[in-house]
């Protein structure tokens, strides 16, 4: 059983390409958190330092210990979580209308507290969507470029 450390870089293989996601914080109810690292790479990166100071595309509670230890993905290295990654981030959420596939009620959660916001304004719109992703999703956002901003919900 692998022991994950905060810090730890993962190496995800995709169609395109490897991708990159570094762990920073671990949620006692929803797990592993990850921040996926903008970009997909040809061939595997070394330089593990400069990476994981790179701006997330996104982050999100993902099975990291389960994936690791199943060999969906590999932890390939350590680096500090940079400053403007260390606070734990808020979170939106709701539930889409079965009519419409869309959220028209949007909470925010700060991974304690829960509070009703309504509608959500375009900065609001840049926050993680609560929820925990197994790979073949994971695998399929940072395919297609996926941001919260853009999900269409």
């Amino acid at each position: 059983m692998t022991q994950l450390k905060i810090g730890d870089i993962v190496q995800i293989r995709t169609s395109k390409g490897f991708a990159y996601a570094q762990y920073i914080h671990k949620h006692p109810q929803y797990g592993a958190l990850i921040r996926v690292l903008p970009n997909i790479y040809d061939a595997p990166v070394h330089d593990y330092l400069q990476i994981a100071e790179e701006s997330e595309r996104f982050v999100v509670f993902f099975p990291l210990s389960a994936a690791v230890n199943k060999q969906i993905v590999s932890i390939v290295g350590n680096a500090p979580v940079p400053d403007f990654a260390k606070k734990f981030p808020t979170f939106r959420a709701g539930v889409a209308d079965p009519a419409t596939g869309k959220v028209t009620t949007w909470w925010l959660w700060d991974g304690e507290k829960e509070w009703r916001v309504g509608d959500l304004t375009p900065e609001q719109r840049k926050m993680p969507i609560r929820g925990i992703w197994n790979d073949t999703l994971l695998i399929e956002r940072i395919e297609s470029g996926w941001k919260p901003e853009t999900d269409s919900a």
